[in-house]
């Protein structure tokens, strides 16, 4: 995973890595600032970003999209997408979901999926959630804050929008594009939020609000 997150990269070796999740935000010059001077910047599922002439928020650059077959696409997903990494992660293949690729993917970009052997499972295990024998995971947000942080243990880790961190009891959220959806029953964010809570203690992490 990681050569694969190399190439794409603006450094072959990044110091430093930014995971923006989908949680809306209010203006901040200064975490659009870190966000793109990360050396590899990962945004997730239907994700926005800064448009020129908007006040400064997520920043605007993006070199690595983690998203699920449940995609709600924006108009920022597929911007300069041949410039872009996109990693699927597919843990319902786990149990009960198909392999189709949605019809309006478009037709010359491919992406990767992502091994549940190398990284949904062993997530599952540091959250304690029985994944290989019930149907339970990580969010897609926490899922590639994982990749990044296990790719690069020694990097500088900038996480932004993950809002379970402050609210692990919401049972729905917003999205930064505007949409909004139930938290799956699939999904243990209190799980998730203590795990984040560990790196932001204990690793080079640091979460903007």
């Amino acid at each position: 995973m990681r050569s694969l997150l190399d190439v794409y990269a603006a450094l072959p070796e990044p110091r430093t890595v930014a995971v923006v999740g989908n949680q809306p935000l209010e203006p901040d010059e200064e975490r659009g600032k870190a966000i793109d001077a990360a050396d590899l910047v990962i945004r997730v599922n239907g994700f926005r970003i800064d448009d020129p002439g908007t006040p400064p928020t997520v920043g605007s650059r993006c070199h690595v999209v983690v998203f699920n077959r449940a995609l709600r696409a924006t108009k920022w997903v597929f911007e300069d997408y041949r410039r872009r990494l996109y990693l699927m992660v597919e843990p319902g293949r786990l149990h009960w979901e198909p392999d189709n690729v949605p019809g309006w993917w478009p037709a010359d970009l491919g992406f990767v999926p992502v091994s549940n052997r190398e990284v949904t499972l062993p997530l599952s295990d540091a959250l304690g959630l029985p994944t290989g024998e019930q149907a339970t995971w990580a969010t897609t947000g926490t899922m590639a804050a994982w990749i990044a942080r296990t790719s690069y243990p020694e990097a500088e880790l900038i996480l932004t929008g993950f809002s379970f961190v402050d609210n692990p009891t919401q049972t729905s959220w917003m999205h930064a594009a505007g949409d909004s959806c139930i938290v799956g029953p699939e999904h243990q964010i209190a799980a998730e939020g203590r795990l984040l809570e560990t790196w932001l203690q204990t690793s080079r992490t640091t979460l903007l609000r």
